[in-house]
C-alpha cells in the first residue's frame, strides 16, 4: 500500500493534503484567490478589493466585492459556520456569522443558516469581504458636510475618492478624511462606529462608486449603525439620482425591470462589466426613471460621434434624469440606461463619452451620475430626515452648459429631488 500524501504540516517540501472540496472561481476569474490546500488567500482578497474599488461598484451593492464556490465532494457533517471558518482563516467564526446572516453566503442557491449542516454535493457561494486594514491614518481632506451629530454624518461625496482603503490606496479615502475631521474640524467629535472594523470598513453603512458624486452617511456608533443598516437592508431608504444621458429618453416616466449579471467573457475589459442577462446568472433589477429636463444642444464632441451613432440615441439631444433604485445590484443605473440606449455621459464603461462644450473644453469626463436625495428615520431619535446633496464641479458645469440648449421640464410624477436645491 502507498504512504499517505503529505499534510501541509509535514515540514519542508511537503504537499499540501488537496481539499475535500472542488474549488470554483466566480467573479474573481482567477485562482490567486485561493491557496494550496483550500483556503481562500488573505493577501489576494486585499487585491480584490483595491480593483473593486478603482472600478467602482454599484451605488448600493457594496458587499459585491468577490465570490469564492465551494463544491462538497463528500458528507462533511460540518456546520457551515465552522466550514467556512476553516477556509476564511483572516475571519472568525463570529464575523462568518454576521457575514452569514448578512446574506453574504448561498449554499445551493438560497440563504442558509448558520446552523446550516453541508453535505455530498452542496455548493457553498461567498462573498468574501477584505481583510481588515489598520492603517488608516487621518488625512486633510476636506469634507461637504450636509449634517452630523453624535451618531452619524452625512456628507456630499466628491468624485474619484474611495470610501474605505485598499491594498495600495491606503491614503486619500474618505475614512482618512473623516479621521482626521473628527480629530481637527468637528465641534461634536467622535469616531467612526467599531462595526464594519472587521470587514475593512469601520463606521461605512452603504457604498458609493469612485467616480459617484453626492449623499452617503457614515455611522459614529455602534448602536446607529446597526439601525441604519437594518433601513438599507429592508429598503425603507429613500435614494435618488440624478443622471445626464445622451438621447431623448421617452417616455418621461417609466419602470426599467430587467435583471443584471456579469458579462459572459472573463476578458480583461469585459470582466468588470455587467449586463442585462436573461439566463440563470441574472438576478432581478428594477429602476424608475423619471424625465427632468430635455436639453437639445450640438458641440465638438456631438459633430464627431453623430455617424456611428443609433438613430434612437437622438443625435444632438441630452436628458437630465431623477432615478429611483428598488434594487441594489452593482451597476445597475448604469447598465439599465445603456441597454435602452441612454448612456450616461462620460460613463466609458458603458458606452457614454466625455462631454465637451463649444469652445472645445472638455466639462465632465467622468460619468454624470450624483446622488441627491438621501431619506431615512434617524436610528436613535427616530425622526424622519432627508437630505438633497447640491450638485458640485462638473456635473454642475455639464448641467449648466446643456440648459443653455432647455427644451422643456415635463411633469415629473413621483419626483422627490428639488432641482432648485440640487441644480439652482
Amino acid at each position: 500500500m502507498p504512504p499517505p500524501p503529505p499534510t501541509p504540516d509535514s515540514g519542508s517540501g511537503s504537499t499540501p493534503t488537496p481539499p475535500d472540496d472542488e474549488i470554483i472561481l466566480g467573479s474573481a476569474g482567477s485562482r490567486v484567490l485561493i491557496r494550496p490546500g483550500g483556503k481562500v488567500d488573505e493577501e489576494s482578497i486585499r487585491v480584490a478589493a483595491e480593483q473593486a474599488a478603482q472600478e467602482g461598484d454599484g451605488p448600493e451593492d457594496d458587499a459585491e466585492l468577490r465570490r469564492v464556490t465551494f463544491k462538497l465532494n463528500r458528507d462533511l457533517n460540518k456546520r457551515l459556520d465552522r466550514y467556512l471558518t476553516d477556509r476564511i482563516g483572516f475571519m472568525s467564526r463570529t464575523q462568518l456569522q454576521r457575514v452569514i446572516k448578512g446574506g453574504g453566503v448561498l449554499v445551493n442557491n438560497r440563504p442558509p443558516k448558520v446552523s446550516t449542516v453541508l453535505r455530498k454535493g452542496d455548493t457553498v457561494e461567498v462573498v468574501v469581504p477584505p481583510p481588515p486594514d489598520k492603517n488608516i491614518q487621518p488625512e486633510n481632506i476636506p469634507l461637504d458636510v450636509l449634517y452630523e451629530d453624535e451618531f452619524l454624518i452625512v456628507l456630499n461625496k466628491q468624485p474619484d475618492i474611495i470610501v474605505h482603503p485598499a491594498r495600495s490606496h491606503l491614503k486619500g479615502t474618505m475614512l482618512s478624511a473623516l479621521a482626521y475631521h473628527f480629530q481637527n474640524n468637528s465641534k461634536l467629535g467622535g469616531n467612526l462606529s467599531a462595526v464594519g472594523h472587521d470587514l475593512a470598513r469601520p463606521g461605512v453603512v452603504h457604498r458609493l462608486d469612485r467616480h459617484t458624486s453626492g449623499c452617503i452617511v457614515f455611522a459614529k456608533q455602534d448602536e446607529a449603525h446597526w439601525k441604519l443598516g437594518h433601513q438599507f437592508e429592508h429598503r425603507t431608504v429613500d435614494k435618488r439620482y440624478l443622471a445626464v444621458v445622451r438621447g431623448k429618453v421617452e417616455p418621461d416616466n417609466d419602470v426599467i425591470e430587467l435583471p443584471i449579471g456579469n458579462h459572459p467573457s472573463r476578458e480583461k475589459g469585459y470582466r468588470e462589466k455587467y449586463v442585462v442577462r436573461h439566463d440563470d446568472q441574472g438576478k432581478h433589477a428594477v429602476t424608475i426613471y423619471r424625465v427632468r429636463e430635455h436639453y437639445t444642444w450640438e458641440g465638438p464632441s456631438d459633430r464627431s460621434v453623430r455617424m456611428n451613432e443609433p438613430e434612437h440615441a437622438g443625435s444632438n439631444h441630452y436628458t437630465l434624469v431623477e432615478l429611483e433604485l428598488k434594487t441594489g445590484r452593482t451597476h445597475q443605473i448604469r447598465v439599465h440606461l445603456s441597454h435602452l440606449g441612454y448612456p450616461i455621459v462620460g460613463d466609458d464603461m458603458y458606452g457614454g463619452r466625455p462631454f465637451t462644450a463649444r469652445d472645445g473644453s472638455v466639462v465632465i469626463a467622468r460619468q454624470a451620475l450624483h446622488a441627491c436625495v438621501l431619506g431615512f428615520t434617524h436610528p436613535i431619535t427616530e425622526k424622519r430626515m432627508v437630505f438633497t446633496a447640491p450638485l458640485r464641479g462638473d456635473i454642475a458645469g455639464l448641467v449648466k452648459e446643456l440648459r443653455t440648449g432647455l427644451d422643456r421640464r415635463p411633469e415629473a410624477n413621483g419626483a422627490t429631488v428639488d432641482l432648485g436645491m440640487a441644480v439652482g
